[in-house]
């Protein structure tokens, strides 16, 4: 321990003041960034922890027991469906613009534009074009289905975006011997590209989750704010779970902080919210190292 801490006091000293002043600089900020989410989790734990009761997982919600268990359930199912719409079409297309489209087409470049333009495009926008399209005008009213639909299109520039550098990661070389073996594109596509670069995809697809689960004003728009899980399998629309309104962890803490009766039990939400949050990245996080170590 002795040795190594003089090893970085000489590796100091032979620095030069900019290069000193610069590693300091980045030490500092490293310490900050660490601290405050620390002091930001340690502070969501403290203050929902002692709140986490049985009541506040019962099945059914109401407004003595403000369940989360029904906003709970409908985050996951959000989730999912938001990503079964949204992955696919932007793997596709990144696949698409990177393997199959001429280096130099115009509309490559326009494509890359727009999406770089949706991705910087405030959620509450997005809300409101789902208020008009979805909710309005395909008569979906406030719905599980409008809501997946519209986190689905706000993710979709992130998962085109890291899906598209993924592939472009992958070294020329891979194509080139899969072709020099006989391989079709097809072939090599699904064998060798999509396997290598499946780590930078799911960082793409875990970003993603994180935004979905963390929204909140484009759902009350599009999904409503409906304590309950959906439930019916009825072919007519209004008894069919996906055009039933809903609520997901995020919008049941918004609801809860704003009426300012629950402000305990919103600190609650937070921390299962967070728990989510971080159970999510951990499992993606895993099957990413699957990915890479096959």
């Amino acid at each position: 321990m002795n040795a190594s801490w003089s090893m970085i006091v000489k590796n100091l000293r032979r620095k030069k003041p900019l290069d000193m002043a610069l590693f300091l600089l980045v030490c500092l900020a490293s310490v900050l960034t660490i601290g405050f989410m620390l002091f930001i989790i340690g502070y969501i734990v403290v203050k929902g922890a002692p709140y986490l009761t049985p009541s506040l997982f019962a099945l059914k919600y109401t407004s003595e027991n403000v369940s989360l268990f029904p906003p709970l359930v409908n985050t996951v199912t959000m989730t999912l469906l938001s990503l079964l719409i949204a992955v696919p079409f932007g793997i596709f297309t990144a696949v698409y613009l990177v393997e199959y489209a001429k280096r130099d087409n115009k509309i490559v470049g326009v494509i890359r534009i727009t999406t770089e333009t949706l991705a910087g495009i405030p959620s509450i926008i997005y809300g409101l074009f789902g208020f008009l399209f979805f909710v309005g005008y395909l008569k979906w009213g406030y719905s599980l289905l409008a809501g997946s639909f519209t986190l689905a299109i706000m993710i979709l520039p992130l998962v085109m975006r890291t899906s598209e550098e993924a592939l472009k990661s992958v070294p020329d070389a891979f194509r080139e011997g899969s072709f020099g073996l006989g391989a079709g594109r097809l072939r090599t596509l699904s064998k060798i590209l999509l396997p290598y670069a499946m780590p930078g995809i799911l960082a793409g697809v875990i970003l993603s989750i994180g935004r979905i689960v963390g929204e909140t004003a484009a759902l009350i728009f599009t999904a409503g704010t409906l304590a309950r899980v959906p439930t019916g399998l009825a072919l007519n629309k209004e008894q069919f779970f996906l055009f039933q309104s809903t609520r997901t962890l995020s919008v049941h803490m918004y609801a809860l902080s704003s009426e300012g009766f629950h402000i305990n039990e919103a600190y609650a939400t937070a921390l299962v919210l967070l728990l989510l949050v971080v159970g999510i990245n951990a499992l993606s996080f895993f099957i990413a190292k699957k990915f890479a170590r096959g």
